[in-house]
């Protein structure tokens, strides 16, 4: 009698366990947008032309999946657009909301190392509300960093806030450091997002950074942007 009672038990629990799991289905969502300018940690990555970019996203409890796509031109023939992979976790710890990850962000007809525009990156990511605001933190380090700059480190500070129920503010300030470059620079934006519908989002963004010396891609920059996500 006392085994029965044991496999019984046994096998409720795994009834239970089974149903916790199911309880975390598998979500996919999609995005789709367009804008006037392609602008990556205050840099444009089309020669300061319009972008098309979309993506897929997959959630299974705290943990993430997507890829990621758009049109480059960093004004040679090779490549005409960026792939990026990425996975990653998003747990709670407290009032802070974690994000750990990992991406890898691939161009077509890469001519390969040394001097390949592909690399990886891990983040780190932190968030929490402040009253009415939402304050974060994030970091992303690659130990070979793209066109053969070494390791790389960005880090930034960001903070997103509504104003009215369908339009939210927010800004971000960055660096970027290179181990093989002495282009090191900062960068910030600041902007709105308008909720058109609740899956369709209108934003208006101002671009900048330190190192207007570099070239035009640099420069400061406004950008309007229209992302559908379904």
């Amino acid at each position: 009698m006392k085994v029965m009672k044991i496999a019984l038990a046994a096998a409720a629990a795994t009834v239970a366990l089974t149903g916790a799991a199911m309880a975390q289905d598998l979500t996919l969502s999609y995005n789709i947008g367009v804008a006037s300018d392609y602008v990556f940690r205050g840099v444009s990555q089309t020669q300061e032309d319009p972008t098309v970019q979309g993506g897929v996203d997959a959630t299974y409890g705290i943990g993430y999946a997507g890829v990621w796509a758009s049109n480059v031109d960093f004004g040679t023939s090779d490549p005409s657009a960026e792939i990026d992979f990425y996975a990653g976790i998003r747990p709670t710890v407290g009032d802070t909301s974690l994000d750990l990850g990992v991406l890898y962000y691939s161009y077509t007809k890469d001519k390969g190392a040394p001097g390949a525009f592909s690399y990886f990156e891990v983040k780190a990511a932190a968030s929490r509300s402040i009253g009415p605001a939402t304050v974060g933190l994030a970091a992303y380090y690659s130990p070979e960093y793209s066109t053969d700059l070494g390791k790389s480190l960005y880090y930034e500070v960001n903070a997103a806030m509504p104003v009215m129920e369908k339009l939210t503010v927010s800004a971000a300030l960055g660096h970027q450091e290179y181990d093989k470059s002495a282009g090191d620079y900062a960068t910030w934006n600041i902007g709105a997002t308008y909720a058109v519908t609740d899956k369709l989002g209108l934003d208006l963004r101002y671009h900048d950074t330190d190192e207007h010396g570099l070239g035009k891609i640099y420069g400061s920059r406004f950008v309007v942007g229209l992302k559908a996500v379904f």
